[in-house]
């Protein structure tokens, strides 16, 4: 008889009312969850990123930080709705549970969604295996670097030159 698997589910979108770009991780690791936000562990790049992107204040609670994305035209979310993952590393979801969210439905209500960025080789893998063959859709997919403190190969600064692009969307 097999074990059943605990599984954890990621949350509703940061989405304001004309995003332009959909910026996709893979599954929130243990601290966001915890947190209940996205990129909530202190080393994560995402926020340092944003904020020197968008140019809101790091400090801002997270709310507000949401909220200054959501009027740059920047939709957050994750691929996956649900999976089992032991722990933070994306290595570990385990392919036999993945549930991935609604993207048909997101991108029908925000038929102004020009491009999908992926935070990290998972979530674009994930999309691309369990979602991209049932859109109509013609979007922008690009591949960034992860923002994981897992991700070290590359320092911060390598990381924002190469999130840069998005702005050529919002």
């Amino acid at each position: 008889m097999s074990q059943v698997k605990p599984l954890s589910y990621s949350f509703p979108p940061i989405v304001g009312n004309e995003p332009k770009i959909l910026i996709l991780g893979s599954m929130p690791g243990v601290a966001s969850l915890q947190a209940q936000q996205y990129y909530a562990h202190p080393r994560n790049a995402f926020w340092p990123i944003m904020a020197g992107l968008f140019e809101f204040d790091l400090a801002l609670a997270y709310p507000q930080r949401c909220e200054a994305l959501a009027i740059a035209g920047v939709a957050v979310w994750d691929v996956l709705k649900a999976c089992h993952r032991p722990g933070s590393l994306d290595q570990h979801i385990d392919p036999d549970t993945i549930e991935a969210n609604d993207f048909a439905g997101f991108l029908a209500r925000h038929q102004q969604v020009e491009a999908i960025f992926f935070n990290g080789a998972k979530a674009e893998h994930v999309f691309r295996r369990h979602v991209l063959p049932d859109l109509t859709a013609s979007l922008t997919l690009k591949k960034l670097p992860s923002t994981s403190p897992a991700h070290a190969s590359l320092r911060l600064a390598q990381k924002q030159a190469a999130w840069q692009i998005i702005r050529d969307f919002c």
